[in-house]
């Protein structure tokens, strides 16, 4: 059975319906925000067709970003950048992750021009990982943001290649048009300007002074507090000429001039945002997996990682979920050693002795093959959920095989020969085994075939046990008596007790 354990996919936690999904777009670099516009309104076309009209609750888009605070609830980061959130009835008949297949599959032929990434945009995704949008998140890090946007577009070509991989995406752009302002000093100080005023006055006509000088107005009679701000009229800078003719003044002067008369203005490329982690720069590459298993994909995401050739300065590293199911399954191995360690202690104690221990703890090799069979005839991965339950499974069967063992000692201190008391002991015990093993098996079908809301969580758990527990039963009770009748055949002669002593049933 341990052949099977590389057809066992691996996952941090099992996938569960959020009731919606997002799409996250970027048309090309620059893009005029009135063109992005035009595009979400066509991918909202296409996610109408395709989710059914009662499944359907609401569509909501958030294109480009705007000055103020509202930036930090948004994504977006361009004119040429927006995001779709679909929300679906509570009653919807088919799945997220079903329909967000089906749009990432309609928007790659109806709309190749876009760079799109779909998410759950749900709460336990966006927990797990660590506040991330994807699963796997490969940090490309540097202080040269050219560079590491090299490597970053370099590594994203070759993890599009990876079978069972959907959407990979970089959120960042380096090259979007902008426009640089060289505030000329000598200039500026003739007109006792410094690049704080020149800054604040460039601010404040095309946003707003909102940001870097607000005030507040209380009213009097209420008590409530109002945000006053000062800017241009809406379409008094349209163009480089009314941009250059901004007047300028410094705060004790009442004479204004021309910005332009002080600054000079050059078209360049710049990023459209600037990520750090840890003080350092990063490009994050989203990758999500087209299904829940995320174990080979990331292996396969660092095999790339590991053969990339890094500029000087420029590192690699991968977060997201990936990170800490890795420590979880570590963590997961060590508990469920020390539990079996822990077990074959207090069983020492209490059989006094180092064998019988070892045989009671035979019944759980056969349970680990249970689960590696069951969680690949359901195409289930192996999860907290599922770990979860290989645990309370070995706690299940071991009390299984104590019965037998602790029921044969007994009867060979009644003075039974050995072969006897091990097949009257099997048989005896047989009936309570599959009592309590049928009653968890049944108990457990409801959670294991996903027949409640929010039961994909739980579902795992319930197939590992499952599965685990009906073939250890099966397999113990042949298994253990065999062992011990091995170990003890020569310890204990044939030693028959008198007919009126034997059970009738014997």
């Amino acid at each position: 059975s341990l052949v099977l354990i590389p057809f066992v996919g691996t996952a941090y936690f099992p996938r569960t319906d959020p009731g919606q999904f997002v799409i996250n777009i970027k048309a090309p670099t620059g893009t005029r925000l009135e063109n992005t516009e035009m595009s979400v309104k066509k991918v909202e076309e296409l996610v109408r067709k395709i989710v059914r009209p009662k499944d359907l609750r609401l569509i909501a888009s958030n294109i480009g970003t705007t000055p103020g605070f509202s930036s930090i609830y948004t994504s977006n980061s361009a004119s040429h950048t927006a995001f779709v959130q679909v929300s679906l009835t509570d009653d919807h008949k088919i799945g997220s992750y079903e329909y967000m297949s089906r749009v990432r599959e309609a928007l790659h032929k109806e709309a190749p021009e876009l760079s799109v990434y779909l998410q759950s945009g749900g709460l336990v995704d966006a927990v797990l990982n660590m506040g991330l949008p994807a699963p796997i998140d490969v940090q490309v890090s540097g202080s040269n943001l050219e560079k590491a946007y090299e490597t970053a577009t370099e590594i994203a070509h070759r993890v599009r290649q990876i079978p069972g991989v959907s959407d990979v995406l970089i959120p960042q752009d380096i090259d979007a048009p902008a426009l640089q302002l060289n505030v000329d000093r000598t200039k500026a100080s003739q007109m006792g300007l410094n690049e704080k005023e020149i800054v604040s006055n460039v601010i404040t006509a095309l946003t707003s002074n909102a940001m870097i000088a607000p005030s507040y107005w209380v009213d009097p009679r209420t008590g409530n507090d109002y945000m006053l701000t000062v800017q241009y009229p809406e379409n008094t800078v349209k163009s480089d000429f009314d941009l250059k003719s901004i007047p300028v003044r410094s705060t004790g002067a009442l004479d204004t001039t021309r910005i332009d008369a002080v600054t000079q203005f050059k078209r360049i490329t710049a990023p459209t945002e600037v990520d750090h982690y840890q003080l350092r720069r990063v490009i994050d590459i989203y990758v999500a997996p087209k299904k829940e298993e995320v174990g080979r994909v990331a292996a396969a995401v660092q095999k790339i990682i590991n053969t990339t050739t890094l500029p000087s300065g420029v590192r690699i590293t991968m977060r997201g979920s990936v990170q800490a199911m890795n420590s979880s399954f570590s963590s997961f191995a060590m508990g469920l050693i020390l539990s079996i360690l822990l077990v074959y202690l207090i069983l020492v104690a209490q059989f006094r002795s180092f064998i019988d221990p070892l045989l009671i703890l035979l019944a759980v090799p056969p349970g680990l093959t249970g689960v590696i069979l069951t969680l690949v005839a359901t195409g289930t991965t192996l999860n907290i959920m599922s770990l979860m339950g290989i645990v309370m499974m070995v706690g299940i069967v071991v009390s299984n095989s104590i019965l037998i063992v602790e029921f044969i000692h007994r009867l060979l201190e009644d003075g039974m020969e050995l072969t006897k008391a091990v097949a009257f002991a099997v048989r005896v015990r047989l009936r309570p085994v599959l009592m309590t093993s049928l009653a968890t098996l049944i108990g457990l079908l409801p959670m294991a075939m996903k027949l409640g809301t929010g039961s994909e969580a739980y579902a795992p758990l319930a197939r590992a046990i499952i599965g685990g527990l009906a073939v250890s039963v099966v397999l113990t009770v042949f298994l253990v008596p065999s062992a011990f009748l091995l170990v003890y055949r020569g310890k204990y002669a044939a030693n028959p007790l008198p007919a009126s002593v034997l059970p009738a049933s014997a």
